[in-house]
């Protein structure tokens, strides 16, 4: 394996099982990529995560030839393409997280339920349905992340890119949590959830940007 594969690659494997430890995916379900210059690594098509070899690596270039590996990528390669041709994605993490596919049934856009909303750029659009694996889904999916880093896919899932795969994963889990606190918040009868307003978005982001640890 090449040598700037071998460390993203290893974070991609553990990424991918982790979806299906934490209750994010269920089988096969769910894809991860990572970006490395112009080689886009990726979960292979309809191979359980604990059975991804550490030293056997998927890989395709930007247009979708695939440059190492014997396994087919995701059938979901359209749609991880057009967002890293599209932004400055370094990682994508895919999932069919329960939460946040019921959410994608019942409304447009995720309400601003908490403020790690403005983690993802604002409130979380949902993407129109299309077929798995097509090109209609990528469009609709890019059309959703329009100044966001997520969105939910309706009925199917949700959507995250980060600046690496640590955020990506991290983000997706909050927009799982949201969404669990919406349903909840949005199923008392005779009541309906206090929402943040934009201005309080766009202190939050700023704050957000001076989170954490120095370096």
């Amino acid at each position: 394996m090449r040598p700037d594969w071998a460390e993203a690659w290893g974070e991609l494997v553990a990424t991918a099982r982790r979806t299906v430890a934490d209750g994010l995916v269920v089988g096969t379900s769910g894809n991860v990529s990572v970006r490395v210059g112009d080689t886009v690594l990726v979960t292979p098509s309809g191979v359980a995560y604990d059975r991804l070899a550490a030293d056997e690596p998927c890989a395709v270039d930007l247009d979708g030839r695939q440059v190492a590996g014997a396994l087919a990528p995701t059938s979901e390669l359209p749609m991880h393409l057009a967002v890293y041709r599209s932004t400055g994605a370094a990682a994508i993490v895919h999932t069919h997280a329960v939460h946040a596919t019921a959410v994608s049934t019942l409304v447009d856009e995720l309400p601003a339920i908490h403020y790690m909303t403005a983690a993802l750029g604002g409130p979380v659009r949902v993407a129109p349905y299309a077929t798995y694996g097509s090109e209609e889904l990528a469009a609709h999916v890019l059309e959703a992340l329009r100044d966001r880093s997520g969105c939910l896919l309706r009925n199917h899932g949700t959507l995250v890119y980060a600046d690496g795969l640590g955020r990506a994963y991290d983000h997706t889990a909050q927009l799982e949590w949201m969404c669990r606190v919406w349903l909840a918040a949005a199923s008392v009868p005779g009541r309906a959830p206090a929402l943040l307003p934009p201005a309080e978005l766009d202190r939050v982001a700023r704050r957000l940007r001076g989170y954490g640890q120095p370096g």
